[in-house]
């Protein structure tokens, strides 16, 4: 297997915003609120773009090829990872997701440790993470019945750049005005405590306050919105490391005119084009890219090159 472009599973929401149609093209869709970029989910599989595997999904072509394109630190069962970029034309609803052990007892799933990298944001943007108040089971409980939680919770303002790194059990939402990169563990389980009284198709959504109870951390949060590390100047290009946790690396590259990447035996890369135009090309392959274009290059691939002005999204288990 080579490297590969993908196509996109786009998502619509009560939601959702503008700005990723102007990237994607979401014919007949209102809004285009998630663009699921990398995902091997069944409620959105990416698929191949172009090539020898040209519409097949990104799943599909794993299982032909085996788990060595994987990386050797890839861990067994599903597809570890999705990454999507999510455009918060509204507030999200307040929520909270499962980790492991309680996801592959209740879920049949991965739990959800999840990353963002902030794109754009509004003058007033803000994001709520964690509490700001520490409360007991009951008290959180009473707070959600009471419809007094958003006063324990923390909010952040927030700006371009920031990266937001949300464990599992980490009650938190997205602010209005907000364009981001999300990485995180390939589950789609979310656990919904508060939604602004909205209504879809002329209902409340579900709210999940039991399973919330049972697996939000509620102590107070002071986490902090800098990046991992810092850039470094490494002559065509800028690197900075955004978040470096268990499951995920993050690595934001901003290329003035040419990067060298070296693909191992130990992880997948995935690439995501936040900005400008350039090119891919490795030993065996070779195409253009864009704004919104992701390319998965599969473990021991090798030495591979982007050219170009644009700055990309690198993840690695």
């Amino acid at each position: 297997m080579t490297a590969v472009k993908l196509i996109p599973a786009l998502k619509q929401t009560i939601w959702g915003g503008q700005r990723l149609k102007d990237v994607y093209d979401g014919k007949g869709m209102e809004n285009i609120a998630e663009s699921w970029v990398l995902s091997c989910h069944p409620a959105g599989e990416s698929r191949i773009a172009e090539g020898d595997f040209a519409g097949k999904t990104l799943q599909e072509v794993l299982a032909q090829n085996g788990r060595a394109v994987l990386g050797e630190k890839c861990p067994p069962g599903a597809f570890p990872l999705l990454i999507k970029l999510i455009d918060a034309a509204d507030d999200l609803s307040v929520q909270v997701h499962p980790g492991d052990e309680y996801a592959r007892l209740h879920e049949n799933s991965f739990g959800k440790t999840e990353c963002w990298y902030l794109l754009d944001a509004a003058e007033d943007a803000q994001l709520i993470f964690g509490m700001k108040d520490e409360l007991t089971r009951e008290q959180f409980r009473k707070a959600i019945e009471d419809n007094t939680l958003l006063s324990h919770v923390r909010r952040v303002k927030v700006h371009a750049g920031d990266v937001a790194y949300i464990p599992a059990g980490t009650l938190h939402a997205i602010g209005r005005g907000i364009l981001l990169a999300e990485v995180q563990q390939s589950s789609d389980v979310t656990y919904r405590v508060y939604d602004y009284g909205r209504l879809q198709n002329g209902k409340p959504r579900d709210l999940h306050i039991r399973q919330a109870i049972d697996v939000t951390n509620l102590t107070p949060s002071n986490a902090s919105l800098a990046p991992a590390g810092q850039e470094e100047d490494c002559g065509g290009y800028l690197t900075q490391t955004l978040c470096r946790c268990e499951r995920f690396c993050m690595t934001k590259l901003l290329v003035r005119s040419a990067y060298e990447g070296f693909a191992g035996t130990d992880s997948f890369l995935s690439l995501v084009v936040l900005a400008g135009e350039g090119s891919y090309r490795d030993g065996s392959t070779a195409f253009s890219l864009k704004k919104g274009d992701s390319v998965f290059v599969p473990a021991g691939e090798g030495k591979f090159s982007i050219e170009g002005k644009l700055t990309l999204l690198l993840t690695t288990l």
